[in-house]
């Protein structure tokens, strides 16, 4: 295995040569030492929930890359810095307040800390998931994230894996969703999100470029430790390849 290692980012296997790219853009909780010192001011407790990465989905992203023969990208710091799955120009780049969670170190953030966070972590990120999912012309991007299963002051959430997709493209959503519902999972269409934000990764580098694109969101008490993480990947592996190659994408 060959990893690139970038501050803002890691890229996994290179060379493996399917037409899948995996990506996690919420992978660590990691906050650069540039960042308030290295300390948003949120408690360790708090910094391994939800709301600073996706919990288990890098482990669930690289069992799926090694089983499809694909690579993977991955950001290497915590959405609370900034939000790799966020439009520049989103009001939610940089959260103040998460899940009822403060983020102390964003509280009136400067536009130039933010400018500099943009420009050392986000922007690196973005450039090199556009060289990846351009190294060949079919490549299909597949974007792990997971999901806490209740979020604060709310209803439980039933779905053990969510299919988040367009309306601008469903191709292999719709089949996807019907596959996985056929195992007997419980299965949600575009929850427990909306799958589609103007300038999120997908959009940026799938739905922009025409690429065909899945994003799977795993909830996350299902995939908290390294057996759940690699019994994952293993299911959806064979699901994902029979789905594209049924496609005719």
């Amino acid at each position: 295995m060959t990893t690139t290692e970038h501050s803002a980012y890691r890229i996994i296997d290179t060379g493996r040569a399917a037409r899948w790219l995996v990506t996690v853009d919420h992978a660590t909780n990691r906050v650069p030492d540039w960042v308030a010192g290295g300390d948003l001011g949120v408690a360790p407790a708090d910094m391994g929930r939800h709301i600073a990465y996706d919990v288990g989905a890098l482990g669930v992203g690289a069992v799926l890359a090694d089983r499809l023969g694909a690579p993977l990208i991955h950001s290497d710091f915590s959405r609370l810095v900034i939000d790799p799955n966020r439009g520049e120009d989103d009001p939610t780049l940089v959260m103040q307040l998460y899940d009822g969670t403060l983020i102390p170190a964003n509280r009136g953030i400067s536009n130039a800390a933010v400018a500099e966070r943009l420009e050392r972590l986000h922007r690196p990120y973005h450039a090199a998931l556009e060289e990846m999912a351009a190294r060949r012309p079919d490549v299909v991007l597949c974007a792990i994230h997971s999901y806490t299963p209740c979020l604060r002051g709310h209803a439980p959430r039933p779905w053990e894996v969510g299919v988040l997709s367009s309306h601008k493209d469903r191709r292999l959503a719709e089949p996807l969703i019907a596959a996985l519902a056929g195992l007997g999972l419980c299965v949600g269409d575009n929850e427990p999100y909306a799958g589609h934000l103007d300038g999120d990764s997908i959009d940026r580098h799938a739905l922009a470029p025409g690429r065909p694109n899945v994003l799977i969101e795993v909830r996350n008490d299902l995939i908290r430790d390294a057996a759940g993480q690699a019994e994952w990947g293993a299911r959806l592996a064979p699901v994902l390849e029979r789905v594209l190659a049924e496609s005719g994408l």
